[in-house]
């Protein structure tokens, strides 16, 4: 009896400690909002499905810095060990990836791989030459400056600029040197790797322990992992990854059309498309289609802008240069607004997005490009609207003027008769017949004001 108890709390107490399945993610490209949005949902449901490990295998130039904070922030409470994976061969892990390969539990490379390149980028800044480790940076002297003289030690104050550069960097070494010593990884490499923008191929990382291992593919990195302890909410837990299931769970469709509208310049069109919709639903009313069209389009563009790192005296000169050249099809300007539309136009594109990390720049071309199209459409509205100017008028108040009708009734209190198809009341300061044809002279309300029409004299 005792035998069987024992076997029945053996049997039950390896069923609770069951090896949950290994869920795998794939992070390809710019990290941005859709990355951000993707990984935050696949934790979500490895949790539900008690996974014993989430492996990312990532590919990444780098991305926003917004997005990659709040992906760190997932990846650091999670309640599932993460290994982050760089593959497959020919893949790298730059700028944003250096970060959130720090951040993992597990650090693991394919062969022929790189990380590196962490230094922030900002739009109007460039990464700051490599100094010795011994040797004052520049930055460094600035915050001694006196900022009164402009004097420290013969050495000029940096301009805001330089300055602005210096605690951008700072900030960043400081945040993935702490990511190092939380995940017990080489701090000191992390730090030039911020400041100095270097690179490790898989070996050296390796070599230099910056990842924990190197990996031919999935198979053998679940293999070298199988045993190994990683610390968890302070507590140390043991992976089993041998035979475990693994599950894929790859972009959705979800994920896929965010990474495509916080494209920066299907971002622009779609606010060109809501602006130019709803102002054509506004001079046409009752067309419906363009201001449906257009008003899901602006939301769209509005949510893809929100999402973004943009600079609101960007997109300030955006619509300023649409109102311009809006406005230039309706007032004589003589094409000044609508040249000034184009310049407000381009160089609000231009500052319009607040970041030159990877896979999120607007393109010039896109740029001048949306501006060319734009000025062309309103243009083309412009000499629609000059050329109607010069047609005759075919309906309203001026056009019944001189119409000529025919008299249907005399018999009544109410004289009738029937000018271009329709039945008007008619007066006259003359009597007139059933039959006799009349001109139109004036309108008084809805009544019209006619007299005989009495034609030519030959000869004359």
């Amino acid at each position: 009896m005792l035998r069987l108890l024992a076997g029945l709390l053996l049997v039950f107490v390896g069923a609770v400690h069951a090896a949950g399945p290994v869920v795998v993610l794939e992070i390809e490209g710019a990290i941005g909002p859709a990355s951000a949005d993707y990984l935050e949902r696949s934790l979500a449901s490895a949790v539900e499905r008690e996974a014993s490990l989430v492996v990312i295998e990532i590919d990444t130039p780098g991305g926003l810095d917004t997005s990659m904070r709040h992906m760190i922030k997932d990846i650091l409470a999670s309640p599932i060990p993460i290994a982050m994976y760089v593959a497959p061969s020919g893949a790298r892990a730059a700028s944003a990836g250096v970060y959130m390969l720090y951040a993992s539990h597990i650090a693991a490379m394919a062969p022929g791989t790189n990380l590196g390149a962490a230094t922030p980028v900002q739009i109007g800044l460039t990464p700051p030459a490599p100094q010795p480790a011994d040797e004052p940076r520049k930055g460094d002297k600035a915050d001694k400056a006196d900022g009164k003289d402009g004097k420290d030690s013969g050495k000029a104050v940096p301009r805001n600029e330089e300055s602005m550069r210096a605690k951008q960097v700072n900030d960043a070494a400081a945040y993935l040197r702490g990511l190092a010593q939380m995940r017990g990884r080489n701090a000191e490499w992390a730090e030039r790797a911020v400041r100095e923008s270097v690179s490790l191929s898989a070996e050296e990382a390796v070599k230099e322990k910056v990842v924990d291992l190197m990996a031919t593919d999935r198979t053998q990195l679940l293999a070298q992992l199988d045993g190994r302890s990683v610390s968890i909410a302070g507590s140390e837990r043991k992976l089993q990854t041998k035979d475990a299931a693994v599950v894929e769970l790859l972009p959705d469709w979800r994920t896929r059309l965010l990474g495509i509208i916080t494209n920066p310049t299907v971002a622009m069109i779609l606010m060109l498309i809501g602006v130019y919709g709803i102002l054509f639903e506004f001079y046409n009313p009752g067309f419906v289609a363009p201001g449906v069209i257009g008003g899901i389009a602006l939301l769209t563009g509005l949510l893809s802008l929100h999402l973004l790192p943009i600079d609101y005296a960007g997109l300030a000169l955006m619509l300023l240069g649409i109102g311009f050249m809006v406005a230039e099809a309706f007032l004589p300007s003589f094409g000044i607004l609508g040249i000034g539309g184009v310049v407000a136009f381009v160089f609000g594109g231009i500052l319009l997005i607040d970041t030159d990390a990877p896979g999120f720049g607007l393109p010039i071309a896109a740029v001048v490009g949306a501006a060319a199209g734009s000025f062309a459409i309103i243009a083309a509205i412009g000499m629609l609207a000059a050329r109607a100017r010069t047609q005759p008028v075919v309906s309203g108040r001026e056009h019944m003027v001189g119409a000529t009708g025919v008299v249907l009734d005399t018999d009544t209190a109410q004289t009738f008769a029937r000018v271009q198809g329709e039945m008007w009341q008619v007066q006259s300061s003359t009597p007139l017949a059933a039959g006799e044809r009349v001109r139109v002279t004036g309108i008084d309300g809805l009544i019209l004001t006619v007299v005989p029409d009495q034609p030519e004299p030959k000869g004359a």
